[in-house]
Order: structure tokens, then sequence, then C-alpha cells
């Protein structure tokens, strides 16, 4: 999306330069600053925030269950984010629009796990949701994983996807 954020929100900021910083591979340090905006956040604070903290603190973790009880949560809080708030946040984005990366992140995790039967609700609500994806790169993306990670569903297949966020080391 190529539109400004509607207003300046220090958290999201905050969770922005967290995760630069885990994608440039400072993992650790990236991982202990989430954890402590979540401590700061809470469970009860704003559902925005803690969807997009706990979204991007699972791909910082390389084991499977660490990561599948942070993207529980960013579901969990996806489900109370309003439009409204997605709107005051960024003028393009749709709340609906998060739901095929986080039903795909679950499903690839319940895959890893070899919990076969859990992927498989999860990879095909993230088809489900798939139209709601962007026509650009990043659709575009997200549309190839969902593929991927149905196939090693199908083949089952628990091994770490090359292609997986947060290639951790």
């Amino acid at each position: 999306m190529t539109t400004a954020p509607a207003a300046p929100d220090p958290t999201m900021e905050a969770i922005g330069r967290a995760v630069t910083e885990g994608r440039a591979g400072d993992v650790t340090s990236a991982r202990r600053k989430l954890l402590g905006l979540w401590s700061a956040i809470g469970v009860t604070g704003d559902p925005l925030h803690r969807c997009s903290l706990a979204h991007y603190l699972a791909d910082l973790y390389e084991d499977p269950a660490q990561a599948l009880a942070w993207d529980v949560r960013a579901l969990d809080a996806a489900d109370a984010v309003t439009e409204q708030r997605v709107q005051e946040h960024h003028a393009g984005l749709r709340i609906a629009g998060f739901y095929p990366s986080l039903h795909l992140n679950l499903a690839d995790n319940y895959r890893r796990l070899g919990s076969f039967e859990a992927a498989t609700e999860h990879i095909n609500a993230a088809t489900a949701h798939a139209p709601s994806l962007p026509q650009d790169p990043y659709g575009d993306l997200l549309r190839g994983a969902i593929q991927e990670v149905a196939e090693a569903i199908a083949g089952r297949d628990r091994t770490r996807r090359a292609s997986a966020p947060g290639s951790v080391a």
C-alpha cells in the first residue's frame, strides 16, 4: 500500500523498529524489544498492537511451538481489531487482508509440528481469505506461500520451508 499512515502511532513505530532490527540479523535484541513492548501493551491492550507485535514476534522463533504460541495470539487479536482501528492506523489497510497471512503462519507451524489436520484447517482458511490480498508483489508472495504450504501439508513434510519468514540462526 502506498498511502501514508493516518496518524503517528509510537507503539507501531517501536514494533517496526524492532522488526527491522530482527530482519537485519539481531534477532535476540529484536525479540527482547518486542517482548518488552508486549509487557507494556498487555493482553488486553490495543488489538492492532497485539496482532502486529505477535505476528512479527512469531517470525523470530525457529521452534515452531514457540512461533505457534505467538501466531495464535496474533489471530486472536485480529479478531478483536475493528476496521475503524485499522483505518486510523493506515488508510490503505483492511483487516480482511491480515487473515491470509495469519492463517498461513498457523498452518505452517502446525505442519512443522506434525499436526496435519490443524494445518489443513488453517491452510484452507488462508486460501478462503486469499481473495482479500492485494494484487501486488506482497499478495503474490503470500499466494505462493499458501500454495507451497498446502503442498507440504499434502506431502506430510515437516521440514522448515526455505522461503519461510524469519530465517533465524
